[in-house]
């Protein structure tokens, strides 16, 4: 099964490198595919994520596309809550925690298709202005 757990990194790699966060493939990929625990999928992930992220960082930085000041206090706050996070990971169940990503996945698919959505709505309003706009001109 090492096919999938290459799929897993390519899909993963290329995700997280445009900043998405590769494990939303990563993991489902190492627990349906491979029967990884939910768990040790979560951790395989983060030790893939530190190489990968450096590597898409160094690219970022050098296209100018990291804002450093806003930055730190974000690092900062990410790394207090990411102990929390993983405390709170070990004590509970394979099957909860699951079922934790699962809705987490689903909410966030919800929500892309929202944002799609009202992005969509709001090139076309844009559009419409601009024909009207150009209407009364000619």
């Amino acid at each position: 099964m090492i096919i999938w757990e290459i799929v897993a990194g390519i899909l993963g790699g290329i995700i997280g490198g445009m900043g998405m966060g590769g494990g939303t493939l990563t993991i489902p990929i190492l627990t349906i595919f491979l029967s990884y625990a939910q768990l040790s999928a979560q951790g395989i992930n983060l030790i893939a994520f530190l190489p990968m992220s450096l590597i898409a960082l160094i690219i970022h930085i050098k296209n100018h596309l990291v804002a450093f000041k806003q930055t730190w206090l974000l690092a900062l706050v990410g790394c207090i809550f990411s102990l929390g996070g993983a405390m709170l990971a070990n004590h509970i169940s394979n099957s909860v925690l699951k079922k934790l990503f699962a809705v987490f996945l689903i909410g966030l698919a919800v929500w892309q298709i929202v944002e799609l959505i009202k992005s969509k709505k709001k090139k076309s309003e844009e559009e419409n202005e601009s024909e009207r706009i150009g209407d009364t001109r000619g």
